[in-house]
C-alpha cells in the first residue's frame, strides 16, 4: 500500500482536518504521482456537506489534479519518473460500453469512477481526491500536462476548463459567430477565455456591475448586465450558443429568448432547484436547451494542448491547505478570482 496524507472531512458539515490514509498498491499500468497543486471547485462543498446527497465519509476532496510521477508500473508507457501529469475529475470507467469507446468516458453507462467519493472498480475500495500528497491512477486516465503552462494555473483546467471546452467543442463554436457566457466565476471566466479563442463575438452576461471591467479583461467584447431589461432586450434572437454557468437559481427563459433559430443554451451549472421553461421559447425559433458534463480523456488532452498553443490557464489565487475551510466560506461569497489553488507544498505529513 501507498502511505497518504491529506485534508478531509469524516462527516457532513464539518470543517476539514489533517487525514491519514492510505492507497493501492500501484499495479502494471499504474502511475503514482506527488501532487503539487490541486483546484478548489464548488463541488467540493457540494461533496463535503453532502448537498448531493451521495456524500461518502470519510473524504478527501480534489479533482484539479497536477503533480510530478514519482513511480511507474511495470507496463506504462505514456509516462516516465519526472514528468509532469495530471488527473480530472474521473479515474475510471468500464472502457467497454459505447460511449467509453467512443472516449466519453464521463457518459460510462456503468458508471464513471470518480476521482474522489466513489469506489473503484472493486466495488469496495474507496477513491480519495487531490487535498493529498499523492494519488495512484491508471496511466489510461492520466493527461500530459504542456511544459509551457504555469503548473498552479494548470489544475482548474482540469475541471473547470474542460468543463466550458468541451460543449464548445461539440456545438460547433467557431469564428464569427455570436456566444454567451452566463456568469463570470469559475466556470465563466473559462468560458470567456476559450469562446475568444475559438474566434466568437464574446458577451458576457453578469448580475454584478462591478465584474465588467474585468469580462472585458478576459476577453468579452460586451457585457451585459443580465437584470436590466433594456440591455437584454437588445440582444434578442441574436445568439448562436450560450453558456450558462450559473449554479444558482434562475430566468432560462430570459436566456432562450436570446437565442437565433437553431441557437443552444447549454447548461454546465447546477442548481439546486429544477428551472421553469416555456415551451413557446423552444417552439418559436427551434431553439434547443441543453446540458453537458466534462469531457472524455481524449477531448481533455486536447485541450490541454489547445491552452498550450494559446497560452489559456485559469485566474487563480494560490493558497496553503491550512486556509482550505476559509477558502470554502470565500467562494460561497464569490470572493476569489477565480479559482482557488491549493499550494500541496503547504502540507504537513499526519
Amino acid at each position: 500500500m501507498v502511505a497518504s496524507y491529506g485534508y478531509a472531512v469524516k462527516e457532513a458539515k464539518v470543517p476539514l482536518v489533517p487525514f491519514k490514509f492510505e492507497r493501492r498498491e500501484p499495479r502494471d499500468l499504474d502511475v503514482v504521482i506527488e501532487i503539487t497543486h490541486c483546484g478548489v471547485c464548488h463541488s467540493d462543498i457540494h461533496q463535503v456537506r453532502n448537498e448531493w446527497g451521495n456524500s461518502m465519509f470519510p473524504m478527501v476532496p480534489g479533482h484539479e489534479i497536477v503533480g510530478k510521477v514519482v513511480r511507474v508500473g511495470s507496463k506504462v508507457s505514456k509516462f516516465k519518473v519526472g514528468d509532469l501529469a495530471a488527473v480530472g475529475c474521473l479515474v475510471d470507467s468500464c472502457r467497454t460500453c459505447v460511449n467509453c469507446k467512443d472516449g466519453l468516458e464521463q457518459y460510462c453507462q456503468g458508471g464513471m469512477i470518480g476521482t474522489y467519493n466513489s469506489f473503484e472498480r472493486d466495488g469496495k475500495t474507496p477513491t480519495y481526491g487531490g487535498y493529498s500528497n499523492n494519488i495512484v491512477v491508471d496511466e489510461a486516465f492520466t493527461l500530459k500536462v504542456p511544459q509551457n503552462l504555469d503548473v498552479a494555473r494548470v489544475a482548474p483546467l482540469l475541471c473547470a476548463g474542460i468543463t466550458t471546452y468541451s460543449p464548445m467543442r461539440h456545438w460547433g463554436v467557431t469564428k464569427g459567430q455570436k456566444v454567451g457566457v452566463v456568469g463570470l466565476g469559475g466556470l465563466g471566466h473559462m468560458g470567456v477565455k476559450f469562446a475568444r479563442a475559438f474566434g466568437a463575438h464574446v458577451v458576457c452576461f453578469t448580475t454584478s456591475p462591478q465584474k465588467k471591467a474585468d469580462a472585458l479583461r478576459l476577453g468579452a467584447h460586451e457585457v451585459v448586465l443580465s437584470k436590466n431589461a433594456d440591455e437584454m432586450q437588445q440582444h434578442v434572437g441574436s445568439f448562436d450558443f450560450i453558456l450558462d454557468t450559473v449554479s444558482a437559481p434562475h430566468d432560462l427563459n430570459a436566456m432562450l429568448g436570446l437565442l437565433k433559430r437553431d441557437g443552444t443554451l447549454c447548461l454546465v451549472g447546477i442548481p439546486d432547484k429544477d428551472p421553469s421553461i416555456a415551451a413557446f421559447n423552444l417552439v418559436f425559433g427551434r431553439r434547443s436547451l441543453a446540458g453537458s458534463l466534462i469531457g472524455g480523456l481524449p477531448e481533455t488532452q486536447e485541450m490541454l494542448d489547445f491552452c498550450s498553443k494559446h497560452e489559456i490557464m485559469s485566474d487563480i489565487e494560490l493558497i496553503p491547505i491550512q486556509q482550505i475551510n476559509e477558502a470554502y466560506e470565500r467562494m460561497l461569497k464569490s470572493d476569489v478570482k477565480y479559482r482557488f489553488v491549493i499550494d500541496m507544498s503547504t502540507l504537513k505529513p499526519v
